[in-house]
């Protein structure tokens, strides 16, 4: 019996456009340019050992960044290119009214996630937010699925997690997981 479904952010419950990809179409920064960021500094910041304020601002002047750095972090989390997908809420409702625990699992830096979790509002559809950020690994590694089961107590058996990645779904799997792969809201609902 499903006890708890864990839910992936980025792909599934957010959707939007790369920060890279529009730094790019908005103000000219390339992907090339920012790249090294993303593979480096960015990868240290999902898994809470780096700042991502702290290492942005060190390229500011190297992407050619014309405002502040609160400014490139706010055009990077706004609302208008982070959509939540809210025809969740009332299902993810509905499962928690019957029992059953939501859990959202996203690879995302600390400052993303209290933006997601505070401002956009998730705290309060989920019973828990596991980030990366605060668990110190990321999906698909096992390190971080044992941490959801030591938070919660509930059996890899009794859950279910989704998740639009296959990497992540398929690393799910090989902890021993029950996985769905997410590809559209009606695929999702007609399986819960």
């Amino acid at each position: 019996m499903t006890k708890a479904i864990i839910f992936d952010a980025d792909g599934m419950i957010v959707h939007g456009e790369r920060f890279s990809s529009r730094l790019a179409r908005d103000y000219g920064i390339s992907t090339d340019t920012t790249d090294h960021f993303f593979r480096n500094e960015f990868q240290l910041c999902l898994v809470g050992t780096a700042d991502l304020k702290e290492e942005l601002q060190k390229y500011l002047d190297q992407w050619g960044w014309k405002d502040d750095l609160d400014a490139l972090v706010d055009y990077w989390f706004a609302d208008t290119y982070n959509e939540i997908d809210v025809r969740f809420e009332p299902v993810i409702q509905s499962l928690r009214e019957q029992g059953i625990k939501t859990y959202l699992a996203t690879n995302n830096e600390k400052y993303r996630t209290d933006n997601l979790v505070r401002h956009r509002g998730l705290g309060k559809w989920f019973d828990t937010i596991f980030s990366s950020a605060y668990i110190g690994h990321k999906k698909p590694d096992g390190a971080f699925f044992q941490n959801i089961l030591d938070q919660t107590g509930i059996a890899k058996e009794d859950m279910v997690f989704w998740d639009d990645d296959t990497e992540n779904t398929e690393g799910a799997a090989a902890f021993g997981l029950p996985v769905e792969v997410y590809t559209d809201f009606d695929q999702f609902r007609s399986h819960v």
